[in-house]
Parts: structure tokens; C-alpha cells; sequence
């Protein structure tokens, strides 16, 4: 007999197959007498699993990068900070001291931080896992305990868990796992995210409930209902074939004809395929910064050349546009000089170091640009360079120099090369109220909205404690963006958008009313964006909007789009 259960929806797919339960937790049982307990010896075998604990990190945290971006691995720097809390390290010191064996001593000092985020709302409560995550790696480590490779399950599974930690998640594979369910978990946490870049069916905090599906049983878990079904019936099963048509290929309009451009953030070459098979109209941020990563010598001309036409292959006749080299203090490459900073984010990063400390590698990068834009044969799409973190028209104006000196250099040298369209992202309050300027001398702007909202309400993507400020939801950040807007229309520009929430299909009537031309995000969502745009009359969508902009707070916002 079938039977629906509910729960939260994380991503827009649905699958079915065989349930493979995952219990993770290291049980203890009761401590030893205390009088029997050497502290000397508990201690260091904290200290050696407390160091075995980063070696691991650094490794997942590099693994992590490699196959969803950067963005995703800065989870597990969240989790070093957390191995080396001085309220967790001092309380496990202070368990040892009193005579409990260091597993022992871990559980403990983890009971309290991990109750407080527990009591906190939103994504701060999704923060109890990350310590829980952090913690069961600890007391794995200290007793030598075997990991379960999530990344080695039978084909077909669908992985259901009490919870699922971001290193549990990281681990799965796309083309194996079926899906996963979890008795408990929300849409925010960390395991849902990576879920969604993953493009892993998933549905979170489903109840008591899930626990009594066995092993073996058949499960469907649709992460677009936020449904889990056991032993599905074909009704049921029809659900995975309807999502699999869901991918709509060509470009889309708005009800009343409006074109929208609904394109992919990539951060590899693996990420082109994945893309296009979801229906991308092109590449609307292609981040570089991978091309210099892992290695001991940045790439050089050919290497970088021959990434950038593969991605135009990759996308015959649509726009790819590539970011160039976007690093600083909060993204250090080893070979590159970059000291530390008090504060990395208002520091020395994305086009300040371009010109400045990394020009050559700047002009490099433009000259592998500028061959590609040239060459025809092999690069069949529309190349377009945007330069990051521009905050006043000198750094534009000095950027924009460097293209015509390295066009000038390839001209003198006889190699075949031509200027893309030229843009530039806006992701601070400087840049926003430059835009008026900035728009009249590129092709186009690009809101990045992750760093705007970040530096237009003061709140570090990295810092807990802000966490809750950090939402594009708020007043200021949405008349920022509606600035942006006109001021690049009025320039005859057009603006795109590939922060997080262009990929958020419940934003997408309110970014479609902003004015927003182009909407760049991760490709698991481009099928249900597209398919939301469909459905947008241009007018209406514009009058929800100025709704929207005149309200002053959040929760007014939350409530008129709710509407």
C-alpha cells in the first residue's frame, strides 16, 4: 500500500529506489571511573584527532571546490573554525582534567553549543549540524573508528538518515544515489545545499516517521513537492518522468513576450555538461579561479585560451560570459603574494590585485580572452568579460585600458583576436551608486548579489552571528538592485544577475519585475526558473515590485510576495 509522507523540498527532481539507511553517530556508552583515567594520554589523543580532523577538512575542503565551487567549500572553513573554538577546545581541556576519557570529554563540550543554535530560528539553527558534523569527525578519529563511504552505495539507493552532515553529503554521488530523505533538517542547512548543487533529489525534516522505512524498501523522493513516498505506485512513479520533461531547452519568454535569459554559474569544465543538459541559454559567470587553483604556477596563455573555447563550444551561439580572476585575502592562492588582512573582504581582491600586484597575470588572461573572442573556427558562442569587485570608474577606465594595450600587442604580433562585449559586476554599495557612469562605457552589468548583500547591510557571508542579515530579502539590497537596473537601461546596457538569488524560482516573478534581463544560477534550478518565467505577465510583475520597494522591512517584503 503506498504512503505519502511530508516534508521540505530542496531540490527540483524526484527519484525512486531502494532505502540504505545511514546511522552515523558513535555510541560511547558510560564513561570508565575517573581514578582510571590518565589525563596526560586523553589529551593527546584529542591534540592528534584534533590535527587529523584539519589534514581532513583541508582535504574535503579542496575536493568540495573542485566539484561545486568555491562557495560550497567555504562551508568546511565554518567547520575549522569551529575545531579550534576556544569554548569547545577549552571545554573538552576541562572534561579531561576532571577525569573523563577524551571521547567522553568531546560529547560533552559539544552538548551546549550545539543546544544553543538548536534554539535559534532560521539558517542560525542550521548551524547545530555543522558543530554536530565537526563533532562526530572528532570522537570518529579519536577512537579510531571506520567512516562509512556514502560515495560506495549500490546503485539506485536512495540514502535516508536521521540527519545528514555537509561531510556526508559531500561525499555522494550524483550518478549513483537515487536520493536521500532525513527525519530531520531544513531547506537552509548545508546537506541541502550541497543536495541542490549535487542535483540530487531531496527531501529534509520528514518526522518520526521516516524511521519506521526499513532497509530495502522502496522509496520515491520528490524534492519538488517535498513529498516521500513508500512502495510508489505507478501515479506515484509518473512524478519522475514528469520532472525529467521538466528541462526546456530553448530560450523563454514571459507570458506577454518578454525575453529572458536564463543562463548557468559554472566554476569547472565538468560543470558545462551538467548545464546545457538542464537547459542553460548560455554561461552568465564562468569563475576562472579554478584554472589557477591546485597547482604550484599559475596557467598560461594556451592552457587558459583553450578553457575559454571549450566553453564556447560548449554553447554554440549563446553567450558565455567569464569573469576574470577573482581572488584576494578571503581566496588565497599559494604561488600568488597575497599577505593576510585584517579584514579580506574590504581588502585587496578581484580587480584592485588585477591591477595592481597580478597585472601580468591580468594581461594574460585578456590576451587568452581576446584570442578566443577572435577565433571563429573554434569558438562558436558570444564571448563576454566582466571584471569583479569595480568599485569607482578609475578602476573601469584602467581596466578597460589594459583591453586595448593587449589588443594592440596581438595586432602588432599578427595573432587573430577580438574585443567581447565588456561588463562589470556590481557587488558593493560604491559600484551601485556608480553604475550610471559604469553602464555608459560596458555592454553590460552583473549583480552579483551574495557580496552586495553582504556589504550593503555590514553582514560578512562568514559570521554567524550576522547570518540572519545576510538576505537579499531586505529593502536596502532590493532598491539596490533596482538602481542597478535602471541605471544600466538608461545606459543602454543590459543587466544580468548571478548571485543565489537568481536561482530561487520564488524570486523570479520579483527579479523579472525589477527589470532584470538576464538571471544566471547554479543549473539544477534553470528547468523551474524557465518554467516560472512562462508564466510572468511582465506588468503585473512590475506593479509587485514597486510594491515591494516601497515596503520597509523584510517581513513586509516576505508578506507581499507571499501574497
Amino acid at each position: 500500500m503506498t504512503t505519502e509522507l511530508s516534508g521540505t523540498g530542496v531540490t527540483p527532481r524526484a527519484g525512486v529506489g531502494r532505502v540504505v539507511w545511514y546511522r552515523g553517530t558513535t555510541d560511547l556508552g558510560d564513561p570508565p571511573d575517573p581514578t582510571t583515567v590518565d589525563p596526560e594520554e586523553e589529551l593527546a589523543a584529542f591534540e592528534s584527532a584534533q590535527e587529523a580532523a584539519h589534514e581532513e577538512l583541508e582535504r574535503e575542503r579542496e575536493r568540495t571546490r573542485d566539484r561545486l565551487g568555491e562557495d560550497e567549500a567555504e562551508i568546511f572553513d565554518a567547520h575549522r573554525a569551529f575545531l579550534d573554538d576556544p569554548e569547545i577546545t577549552g571545554g573538552i581541556e576541562a572534561a579531561i582534567e576532571n577525569g573523563l576519557p577524551a571521547p567522553h570529554a568531546i560529547r560533552r563540550a559539544f552538548e551546549d553549543p550545539i543546544a544553543r543554535f538548536e534554539n535559534l530560528e532560521g539558517s542560525m539553527a542550521e548551524r547545530a549540524d555543522d558543530l554536530r558534523d565537526v563533532r562526530d569527525r572528532l570522537l570518529r578519529l579519536v577512537t579510531d573508528g571506520d567512516r562509512t563511504d556514502l560515495g560506495d552505495l549500490p546503485n539506485g539507493s536512495i540514502l535516508v538518515a536521521e540527519r545528514l552532515t555537509p561531510s556526508d553529503t559531500a561525499q555522494l554521488d550524483p550518478d549513483v544515489l537515487a536520493g536521500f530523505a532525513t527525519i530531520f533538517g531544513g531547506r537552509t542547512s548545508h546537506a541541502a545545499i550541497f543536495a541542490r548543487s549535487l542535483g540530487i533529489p531531496a527531501v529534509v525534516g520528514v518526522g518520526d516517521e521516516l524511521a519506521q522505512v526499513g532497509d530495502g524498501r522502496e522509496l520515491l523522493v520528490d524534492g519538488e513537492d517535498g513529498t516521500v513516498v513508500i512502495d510508489p505506485d505507478d501515479d506515484a512513479r509518473s512524478r519522475i518522468s514528469d520532472a525529467e520533461a521538466a528541462v526546456v531547452a530553448e530560450h523563454v519568454s514571459t507570458a506577454d513576450g518578454r525575453e529572458i535569459e536564463v543562463a548557468a554559474n559554472v566554476g569547472t569544465l565538468a560543470e558545462l555538461d551538467a548545464a546545457a543538459e538542464q537547459g542553460a541559454d548560455g554561461i552568465g559567470l564562468f569563475r576562472t579561479e579554478f584554472l589557477f587553483l591546485d597547482r604550484d604556477a599559475p596557467p598560461d596563455e594556451q592552457e587558459q585560451y583553450e578553457a575559454y573555447t571549450a566553453a564556447l563550444t560548449a554553447f554554440p551561439g549563446e553567450r558565455v560570459v567569464v569573469r576574470t580572476l577573482d581572488v584576494g585575502g578571503d581566496k588565497p592562492i599559494p604561488y600568488l603574494d597575497a599577505p593576510a588582512e585584517e579584514n579580506p573582504f574590504l581588502g585587496v581582491r578581484g580587480i584592485r590585485r588585477s591591477l595592481a600586484s597580478d597585472s601580468d597575470l591580468f594581461d594574460t588572461q585578456l590576451r587568452a580572452l581576446l584570442r578566443a573572442a577572435g577565433d571563429d573556427e573554434d569558438a562558436d558562442g558570444s564571448l563576454a568579460v566582466m571584471f569583479p569587485l569595480v568599485v569607482t570608474v578609475e578602476e573601469l577606465d584602467a581596466a578597460l585600458s589594459r583591453v586595448e594595450s593587449v589588443a594592440e600587442e596581438l595586432a602588432a604580433e599578427g595573432i587573430d583576436y577580438a574585443i567581447p562585449e565588456l561588463g562589470v559586476m556590481i557587488e558593493t554599495p560604491g559600484s551601485v551608486f556608480a553604475a550610471e557612469a559604469l553602464a555608459q562605457r560596458v555592454s553590460f552589468l552583473s549583480i552579483g548579489t551574495n557580496d552586495l548583500t553582504q556589504y550593503v547591510m555590514a553582514a560578512s557571508r562568514e559570521n554567524d552571528r550576522t547570518a540572519d542579515l545576510h538576505d537579499p530579502l531586505y529593502p536596502a539590497v532590493l532598491r539596490a538592485i533596482r538602481r542597478t537596473v535602471t541605471a544600466a537601461h538608461d545606459g543602454d546596457a543590459w543587466v544580468g544577475m548571478c548571485g543565489e538569488m537568481a536561482g530561487d524560482p520564488d524570486l523570479t516573478e520579483l527579479l523579472v519585475g525589477l527589470g532584470l534581463d538576464e538571471l544566471s544560477m547554479s543549473a539544477i534550478t534553470i528547468p523551474d526558473v524557465k518554467a516560472n518565467v512562462g508564466n510572468i505577465d511582465t506588468e503585473a510583475a512590475r506593479e509587485r515590485a514597486e510594491r515591494v520597494l516601497d515596503a520597509e522591512t523584510r517581513e513586509t517584503v516576505v508578506e507581499l510576495l507571499s501574497a
